[in-house]
C-alpha cells in the first residue's frame, strides 16, 4: 500500500510541500488526457487509498469525493485536449498537463514526485517514481482524481456521440470501440495521431 515515505524524505531534505502527480487517458484513441497534483497534509492516512487502477470504480468515486471536499488537501487537475495532443504528441501533453495541474495548486509545491519516469525540463524540481501510484499517498490521490474527472468527462462525450459507447469503454481501443470505429469513422474528440484512428484515413464527421 502507499504511503508517505517520499513525501517525509523530502520534507526531511527541507522540502515543505510535496505535491504528487499522475495522469490518467494516456492510452485511449479519444478524448483528453488528464493530468492531477495534489499535496496532503503531512499527518495524512488512508486504509483504503490506492493506485486507481486496483480499485473499483465505486471505491473511486467515494475515495474521490472525500478528497477533494477535504479542505486540508490542495489539489488541482488539468487537461491535454485532443488537438494538442495531435500537435506535440500524447507525451509532450501529458507531461504539459502535469505542468499545469501543479502550476494550479493554491499552495505552491517545493517539490513534485510525478508517476513514472524523470519528467525532464519540469517547471518545478521533481523525480520519478515507476509505479508511483502505488508506492506514495500523494501520487495515489492524483492518480484518483486525474481518473474520476476523465471518466466524467467521457461519460458526457458518449452523450453527445452516443454511438461509441465512450461512457463504456473510456476511448480505449476495445472491440466495441474498434468496431464503432469502422462503421462511424472517427469524430472530433479522436486523437487522429493514433494509428488505429490514422489508418482509417476517413474525414472527422
Amino acid at each position: 500500500m502507499p504511503s508517505l515515505f517520499y513525501e517525509q524524505a523530502k520534507q526531511s531534505a527541507g522540502f515543505r510541500w510535496i505535491a504528487g502527480i499522475d495522469e490518467a487517458g494516456r492510452g485511449p484513441l479519444a478524448g483528453p488526457v488528464s493530468a492531477a497534483a495534489v499535496i496532503l497534509p503531512h499527518d495524512f492516512c488512508h486504509e483504503l487509498l490506492d493506485d486507481s487502477k486496483k480499485l473499483s470504480h465505486k471505491r473511486r468515486e467515494i475515495i474521490y469525493d472525500e478528497i477533494t471536499n477535504r479542505a486540508d488537501i490542495v489539489w488541482a487537475m488539468s487537461l491535454g485536449n485532443v488537438t494538442e495532443i495531435d500537435e506535440i504528441n500524447i507525451l509532450k501533453s501529458t507531461h504539459a498537463a502535469m505542468a499545469r495541474a501543479a502550476k494550479k495548486l493554491k499552495q505552491a509545491p517545493d517539490y513534485c514526485l510525478i508517476d513514472g519516469l524523470p519528467v525532464s525540463c519540469f517547471p518545478i524540481p521533481s523525480e520519478g517514481i515507476v509505479k508511483g501510484d502505488g508506492k506514495s499517498l500523494s501520487i495515489a490521490a492524483a492518480s484518483i482524481i486525474a481518473k474520476v474527472r476523465r471518466d466524467r468527462i467521457m461519460i458526457q462525450y458518449a452523450e453527445e456521440y452516443p454511438e461509441y459507447g465512450f461512457d463504456r469503454h473510456k476511448g480505449y481501443g476495445t472491440k466495441l470501440h474498434l468496431d464503432a470505429l469502422r462503421k462511424h469513422g472517427p469524430c472530433p474528440i479522436h486523437r487522429k495521431s493514433f494509428a488505429p484512428v490514422a489508418q482509417l484515413c476517413l474525414p472527422l464527421q
